[in-house]
């Protein structure tokens, strides 16, 4: 089959043809309808090769969907044919926080060598995945798979750190939201169909401040230095009461931290190395700041559910899979427009 692969350290993405894999005892073979490309990736192809904690070459793609192809022995609670998301970010399955569906946070995935898919296990841009556990499959329904399959991270991501500032996000609020690309575009339709909150977008490109519009920003503002200064401006003086960094880099950072109002809540999403000085004096009074990571498995079944009710959708640009370089190269050059999306078998 075709793949997508980080071969060696320091190289491009390449197509590759690699054996079909098959499924063990309790795992699932899925035939891949869509699969994302993602920012978190160049993050994996960066890793210095004395720092990898995983064998290469490895099948890039974390966000998947697909159609349940063949079953492992023992496998009951899905069939072939059914339509399936991927959840990504698998754990162990037994500690305290998988219990809970929460994945994402398991206390032992690390120590296990337990890799979410793209980023250590063999990835979704292939014309086969193969899912370790049922568990781990969502059922799609008749949701479309290239509106679906960004949903798995750009859609899971920002909806998980946004569920935790609602009860701030009153009517009179303010949310902003710095980076309009792949996951701010869909944090903000997340915003404005969960809260009454103004919403305020940020970014350095034209283009994706005109996206954070079409999609519901209720003011758009150039992210530069004087962005928190204009964000003040736009709330009284006050500042706001959620700032949502979806880059991470150490210049938005500081604007997230400066447009903060007493008792509010920065999230920095973005994997872009920044730091927010945390203390009594670095920022307002009782400012919450936090760093999450992707979602639950509930979180996913809900924004699917947000999707199918019509009030999100991510902007889509598709590739077949022996373009996928290309939209690695599109993407690394910022000229994707909201999400970049590989059909591995079209």
């Amino acid at each position: 089959m075709k793949a997508i692969q980080y071969r060696s350290v320091g190289a491009a993405p390449e197509v590759v043809r690699i054996p079909k894999p098959l499924p063990g005892p309790g795992q699932v073979l899925l035939r891949v309808t869509a699969a994302g490309v993602c920012h978190s990736d160049f993050l994996i192809m960066g890793v210095p090769a004395e720092q990898l904690s995983f064998p290469l070459p490895l099948t890039l793609g974390h966000e998947g969907v697909g159609v349940v192809a063949e079953l492992g022995d023992g496998v009951t609670t899905v069939a072939v044919g059914d339509a399936v998301a991927v959840y990504g970010p698998w754990g162990c399955g037994r500690c305290t926080e998988c219990a809970a569906g929460k994945e994402n946070y398991c206390l032992r995935a690390r120590d296990l060598g337990i890799y979410p898919p793209g980023l250590g296990a063999p990835g979704a841009i292939a014309e086969y995945l193969l899912v370790d556990d049922p568990r781990h499959l969502v059922p799609l329904g008749d949701l479309d798979p290239v509106q679906a399959v960004p949903l798995t991270d750009a859609g899971l991501t920002p909806y998980h750190a946004i569920k935790r500032s609602l009860p701030k996000l009153v009517p009179g609020s303010t949310a902003v939201v710095i980076g309009a690309g792949g996951l701010g575009h869909v944090a903000i339709q997340i915003l404005r169909a969960l809260t009454p909150a103004r919403v305020i977008a940020l970014d350095v490109s034209d283009e994706k401040l005109e996206l954070a519009r079409e999609v519901g920003a209720h003011e758009t503002v150039r992210s530069d230095a004087a962005a928190a200064q204009r964000v003040r401006e736009l709330t009284g003086g006050a500042g706001a009461e959620a700032i949502f960094d979806f880059v991470g880099a150490p210049p938005t950072v500081t604007t997230a931290g400066a447009c903060a109002r007493v008792e509010s809540d920065v999230t920095i999403v973005g994997i872009g190395g920044g730091a927010l000085p945390v203390g009594f004096g670095a920022l307002p009074h009782e400012v919450s700041v936090t760093a999450p990571y992707w979602g639950s498995r509930t979180e996913l079944i809900e924004v699917l559910d947000l999707a199918r009710a019509g009030v999100i959708s991510v902007h889509t640009e598709t590739y077949p899979i022996d373009d996928a370089p290309i939209a690695y190269q599109h993407l690394h050059d910022g000229k994707v427009r909201g999400r970049a999306v590989i059909l591995p078998n079209s």
